[in-house]
């Protein structure tokens, strides 16, 4: 049974009075491929309901954190807890992972969004309306989703993630190389559904993003953290040096 109370709230879904899965410890994850190690020694706390953003240059392991994180991807050691209990099924059912390119359906928008709604055993049309209507997307209900444009498959994926009401969100680049209306929606949407309750954790590669949604920021260089703080005291007086130059547009190798 979910130890989570939720009520009604307007817009994009339920408010999350309370969610058993905070907060997220990492203890020591260490994942490697091919004598390399990816993520080395992990350790992050992540307890407040705010939007934590996750940066980093590139090849630092942001996107393999979130997949960690949700459980896809097993360390080869330390521990994942989200609460108690480790990312499994249970647990990721609780979540919504959106990925840099959208996964979609072979079927119309619509029926993305009642997919998922179906494999969760509800069945709600207003929902699925008022999320497809926020998100710009109510005239191409019947459209093949494939067909969509890179930013409207986005949003679709976004649409489809919060229909699964979830206490976290983790989004990999979502914006990524979108249209400036698009990267607008989807950040809204991201805002609303955070101060609904929602978990929200964000990997980007912009500043001018992080400094509009952030509450704190995780920087990551060759897969170890080397800041968790405040976002305000991170992108005003970054503590290491790696993180100075990222913020400065040079070059992190």
């Amino acid at each position: 049974m979910r130890d989570t109370a939720e009520i009604a709230g307007p817009g994009l879904g339920p408010t999350v009075v309370h969610c058993a899965l905070l907060p997220c410890r990492l203890e020591a994850v260490r994942v490697s491929a091919q004598g390399r190690a990816l993520l080395d020694g992990v350790d992050l706390t992540l307890a407040g309901r705010g939007i934590t953003v996750v940066m980093g240059p590139n090849g630092a392991g942001k996107s393999l954190l979130l997949r960690v994180m949700h459980g896809l991807v097993q360390p080869d050691s330390g521990t994942v807890r989200w609460g108690d209990a480790a990312p499994d099924e249970a647990i990721r059912r609780r979540q919504a992972l959106v990925f840099q390119k959208p996964v979609l359906l072979r079927r119309t928008v619509a029926a993305n969004i009642d997919f998922v709604q179906r494999a969760r055993g509800r069945r709600d049309p207003g929902r699925r309306e008022a999320l497809l209507a926020h998100m710009g997307l109510a005239e191409h209900a019947q459209r093949p989703a494939r067909l969509l444009s890179g930013g409207e498959q986005q949003r679709l994926a976004l649409a489809r993630a919060l229909a699964l009401d979830p206490e976290v969100l983790l989004l990999d680049e979502p914006t990524a190389s979108l249209d400036p209306a698009s990267v607008q929606l989807i950040e809204e949407s991201v805002r609303g559904a955070n101060a609904g309750g929602v978990k929200i954790v964000f990997v980007t590669h912009d500043v001018g993003q992080a400094r509009r949604l952030a509450d704190d920021v995780v920087f990551l260089h060759r897969g170890r953290i080397a800041e968790h703080g405040p976002a305000d005291a991170f992108l005003s007086d970054p503590q290491s040096e790696a993180a100075r130059a990222y913020l400065a547009g040079r070059l992190v190798i």
